[in-house]
C-alpha cells in the first residue's frame, strides 16, 4: 500500500498544478494525504482550499493543524487512509461475491459483519505499507521544522509497531538553488537511525513547487519497491551516502 504524506504550510506558486499531480498519483495507486501546518490565522482561504483539493484528487484526507498536534495528526491520517483503502477493497470483493446489489460492510448481518471487521483489522495491521513523506522546505516552513521532525519520528515509531512491513522515505522541496526538483533525503527504510541527520541539511528557502515535487515522488514510486531495489542508486550511493542531496528522477 502506497501513500504520499505532504506536509506544507501554504499555496504552491511554481510549476505544474499540484491537484493534477495528486490525481496522477491516485492513478498510479498512490494515495495523497496533506497536512497543512499553520500558525492559526496565517493561512488564507486559497491555501486551505488547495490543501483540501490536493487530498481529494489524490484519494486521501487533509487536515490543517497547528504544530502542537502535528505528530498525532500524521499518525491518525496514515492509519485512517490504510483502513479506508482496505475497506474499499473489501467492499468491492463483497459486491463481486454477493452481487452488485450488495451493500457496504455496515449493511451485512451482524455475524457476517463481525467476521469481515476481524479480517479488516488483521489486514490493517499486516498489509505492507510505504509512506513517502514530502516536506515543504520553503522559507516560511523554517519555524515549523522542529515540529515536523518530531512528527516524523513519532510516525516512524507507530509504523514500527505494526505487524506488517512498514517503510518511509523522506523528500523535501524545493531543490538546489530553489529548483522545482524534490530532493530524496532518505530512501525506503524502517530504521529510526536513518532520520538523525536529514534535518540538519535542509536549506529552508525558496518558492513552493508542490506539483513538480509530487510528480517526482510518483517517479520514485515507479522504481522503488518494498524489498529496497532502487534504480536511482546510479547517482546516489557511496559518493554522497544515505543523506546526499539527490534529486529523485534527475
Amino acid at each position: 500500500m502506497k501513500q504520499i504524506l505532504l506536509i506544507t504550510d501554504g499555496c504552491s506558486n511554481v510549476g505544474s498544478n499540484p491537484v493534477l499531480a495528486a490525481a496522477n498519483a491516485l492513478e498510479e495507486g498512490i494515495t495523497v494525504n496533506v497536512v497543512g501546518v499553520v500558525d492559526y490565522g496565517t493561512i488564507g482561504d486559497l491555501g486551505g482550499q488547495e490543501i483540501e483539493a490536493i487530498a481529494k484528487a489524490g484519494g486521501g484526507i487533509s487536515r490543517i493543524v497547528g504544530t502542537p498536534i502535528l505528530a498525532k495528526t500524521m499518525q491518525m491520517m496514515t492509519r485512517k487512509t490504510v483502513v479506508q483503502t482496505i475497506e474499499l477493497a473489501v467492499n468491492k470483493e463483497l459486491k463481486q461475491i454477493l452481487g452488485k446489489s450488495a451493500g457496504s460492510i455496515a449493511e451485512l448481518p451482524l455475524h457476517q459483519r463481525a467476521e469481515v471487521v476481524q479480517v479488516l483489522d488483521h489486514l490493517t495491521e499486516t498489509t505492507p505499507l510505504q509512506v513517502a513523506l514530502l516536506i515543504d522546505a520553503s522559507a516560511s516552513m523554517k519555524p515549523k521544522l522542529a515540529a515536523v521532525e518530531e512528527g516524523i519520528r513519532d510516525l516512524m515509531l507507530s509504523l514500527q509497531a505494526r505487524e506488517g512491513r512498514s517503510q518511509i522515505s523522506v523528500f523535501h522541496f524545493p531543490g538546489r538553488q530553489g529548483s522545482e526538483d524534490a530532493v530524496l533525503d532518505i530512501k525506503w527504510t524502517s530504521d529510526m537511525n536513518a532520520l538523525r541527520s536529514v534535518f540538519t541539511k535542509l536549506d529552508m528557502r525558496g518558492a513552493t513547487p508542490t506539483g513538480p515535487a509530487i510528480l517526482k515522488v510518483i517517479d520514485y514510486y515507479r522504481y522503488g519497491t518494498l524489498n529496497e531495489n532502487d534504480l536511482y542508486d546510479r547517482d546516489y550511493g557511496a559518493k554522497e551516502g544515505m543523506h546526499g542531496d539527490y534529486a529523485a528522477g534527475s
